[in-house]
């Protein structure tokens, strides 16, 4: 599968038929017999920054070229049921670093952490993360990119498992000045990081982070490395790498009056170039067939993006929102060519790595589940359940084989996703049973998970919330 074009992909990602290219093959045999015998892969995770479902030329995009991520999905596996644990950003980064519902945790309620929200919002040091257990594995950990989940140093990435930090505290920062700021221009915060020291560094924040990477995995000895590679592009402030000169006008980064598609594309396109640098890394370094490499964002697209074939968008529980690109590549464990409609979340990440890595999870600990056979293995689909909220606007969401329920302030829905991707086709007049157990799932679900109360949630985030787009 060298690329997938927009209607190979919609028919892929909105049918319940037996996965295409995903049968138990000679091919798929072939490719766990190199990986017996082999040593640790090393773990390559990346995390765009508000990528739409479509923002990808593998994936759709009518403008958007991006042939180095997509080489992921040629010679890997598309999973065209990914899922983010939330609608935005620090949200499903908590549930990413714990391998549970952000629900569970203060932090997780902040939908996302803000300038106004509580100093102190960490997550729980007691709690084993995606890093402190691979740590224990025996790899070498780093986080490049995008933290945003507690103040840089006291709660940084190195008091959760990473043994190198390099990046930015906040949600959001220029690209080029490396800055959050408010209205009045005031810096509000550190740029850079460089483990707990802030530092000073020129150029194009995309590529600084693409740099970064390279460097940690050339450092790496013969040990197995787990880098983390968490972009913030597509991200606003809009700035392409000709934009520089924007950027020093800037006094806000929200600039919801900049931006547009083309320089939207630049962005993503200088992303898939930074890919490419790490691919290539791997390459020279001998790593590349024994290194697993994931891509994926987390959270729905903003208004210059592409959700096709779904609606909605970054804050709302609409398939827009939290459905998310997910291509992995591991050419020792996965067979090439694969579409897989296994439904996999950011908090599976953990269980699967680490059952790669050859430990074992305590039982109840994550949320996430072990999905490593039906990647390496061709195991058949895993049936599931999984649930959403957001509490602006009121938002519920479940998703159950093909069914959802849906809930946005007082309106509820009942939508088939296979038969109606866009969720646009009311279902529940004509099946009540099906959306009352939905529902009373949902209410049990949500009955074990942290309430909204003054004491757990900080503010209104309405402004991060779909109204604004």
């Amino acid at each position: 599968m060298a690329s997938i074009d927009r209607r190979h992909f919609i028919a892929a990602g909105t049918s319940s038929l037996a996965m295409a290219g995903f049968s138990r093959s000679a091919h798929a045999a072939k490719a766990h017999a190199r990986r017996a015998g082999k040593a640790r892969p090393n773990i390559v995770f990346i995390m765009a920054d508000d990528l739409g479902y479509a923002d990808l030329s593998c994936t759709g995009s009518h403008h958007i070229q991006t042939p180095h991520i997509d080489s992921l999905a040629a010679n890997g596996l598309l999973m065209t049921n990914g899922y983010a644990n939330s609608c935005v950003c620090s949200a499903t980064r908590t549930g990413l670093l714990t391998g549970c519902y952000q629900d569970r945790f203060k932090i997780g309620l902040e939908e996302p952490i803000a300038p106004k929200s509580p100093k102190g919002l960490h997550v729980p040091p007691d709690r084993r993360t995606i890093a402190s257990v691979l740590k224990g594995q025996g790899y070498r950990t780093a986080l490049v990119g995008k933290w945003h989940l507690g103040g840089v140093p006291e709660y940084g990435p190195l008091h959760y498992g990473y043994d190198h930090f390099f990046g930015i505290e906040q949600g959001g920062v220029d690209y080029f000045r490396h800055e959050s700021f408010y209205v009045d221009g005031k810096a509000i915060g550190p740029g850079l990081w460089d483990g707990e020291k802030e530092i000073e560094r020129t150029g194009y924040l995309t590529d600084i982070l693409g740099d970064e990477a390279v460097r940690f995995i050339d450092a790496a000895a013969d040990e197995p490395f787990f880098l983390s590679l968490h972009f913030t592009a597509p991200h606003w402030p809009w700035e392409g790498r000709e934009d520089a000169a924007i950027a020093r006008k800037l006094k806000n980064i929200q600039d919801f009056n900049g931006g547009s598609i083309e320089v939207y594309a630049r962005m993503v396109q200088a992303m898939d170039e930074n890919v490419a640098k790490v691919l290539a890394v791997l390459a020279r370094r001998g790593q590349l067939e024994n290194t697993i490499v994931v891509y994926t964002s987390d959270n729905g697209g903003e208004r210059f993006s592409d959700t096709w074939p779904f609606l909605g968008v970054k804050g709302e529980l609409l398939e827009g929102g939290i459905r998310v690109p997910l291509l992995v590549q591991w050419p020792n464990g996965i067979a090439a060519g694969q579409i897989s409609e296994q439904v996999m979340i950011s908090m599976d990440f953990l269980p699967t790595f680490l059952a790669i890595a050859g430990g074992q999870a305590k039982a109840g600990e994550f949320d996430g589940i072990d999905l490593s056979q039906h990647w390496t293995r061709n195991a058949a689909p895993v049936e599931r359940t999984l649930f959403w909220r957001y509490n602006a606007h009121g938002q519920a969401a479940v998703r159950e084989g093909d069914w959802k329920y849906l809930r946005i302030g007082e309106k509820e829905h009942l939508f088939n996703l296979k038969q109606d991707a866009r969720e646009r086709a009311e279902r529940r007049g004509d099946y009540p049973e099906r959306f009352a157990a939905m529902r009373a799932q949902w209410e049990e679900w949500n009955a074990k998970m942290l309430p909204f109360t003054p004491e757990n949630y900080s503010h209104d985030t309405s402004e991060f919330a779909a109204d604004r787009f």
